[in-house]
């Protein structure tokens, strides 16, 4: 296992710990207890593990088998896709990672579906959520987003800044967390990311008052969000193109 990833999977352990409290697993607060959530000691004896063994998985200086991140996913009560992320950074789910760097491939085939949505804004993503490329109905709505500065080509930053468009996004809050939390979600995988790294610090610069958001480790993958534009309702959607391994498909139905 990685030491990059070791260390991403005690940071999200650590942030699970947090918004766990004594009482969510029959425990007693105390009078002495300072910092929010549980301590180390409580989720080691509740997950069957030694104190020093979880101290040491939390600050990313071991591996450890399935069984003992199921227990403790369990002991920190953490849903489906905290549970799943735990897993991956540890090693224990298929599938490709993120890498540092890379960069998705969009086929010809997934370009020609793109296109042949002839009233469904839609883009083509990667990973990051850079935008790759915007078929018609996406360029009319929201204007091209390749006339963008490269670095900002780019759905979340394109979101908090505004598109060219002539339209906004008023209610924008559970668009925004949730793409944010799709893009925690990947981005992990490879923690040294520049592009990942650079994207959160233009987001806490075009957004500082969302810092909190930036700021969260939460992840989860994205549900489709309804969201408000101008005169319209749009409905956002992600979807995985099987023969083009690393794209998404935004929709705006």
């Amino acid at each position: 296992m990685d030491a990059s990833l070791r260390r991403e999977l005690g940071a999200h352990l650590r942030a699970a710990r947090a918004q766990v409290t004594p009482e969510d697993v029959g425990l007693s607060a105390g009078p002495r207890r300072r910092a929010p959530g549980l301590r180390r000691e409580e989720v080691a004896a509740l997950a069957g593990v030694s104190v020093a063994w979880y101290t040491w998985l939390e600050q990313g200086r071991v591996g450890t088998s399935r069984q003992v991140i199921d227990a403790v996913c369990r002991t920190l009560r953490m849903d489906d896709d905290a549970r799943r992320h735990a897993l991956a950074l540890a090693g224990f789910l298929p599938g490709t990672p993120l890498a540092a760097g890379e960069r998705a491939a969009l086929g010809a085939a997934t370009r020609a579906l793109l296109a042949g949505l002839a009233t469904t804004p839609a883009l083509a993503l990667d990973e990051r959520l850079d935008i790759l490329t915007a078929n018609a109905p996406y360029r009319a709505l929201w204007g091209d987003p390749a006339l963008l500065p490269a670095a900002r080509r780019n759905l979340l930053l394109h979101l908090v800044t505004g598109p060219p468009g002539p339209y906004r996004v008023t209610d924008d809050e559970p668009l925004l967390r949730g793409l944010y939390q799709h893009f925690r979600t990947a981005t992990a995988h490879a923690p040294d990311d520049p592009r990942a790294a650079e994207i959160v610090r233009l987001l806490h610069r075009e957004r500082p008052e969302a810092a909190h958001w930036w700021d969260c480790r939460t992840v989860a993958d994205f549900r489709p969000v309804t969201v408000t534009a101008g005169p319209r309702r749009l409905t956002f959607s992600l979807l995985r193109p099987v023969g083009d391994p690393g794209v998404l498909l935004l929709t705006q139905t």
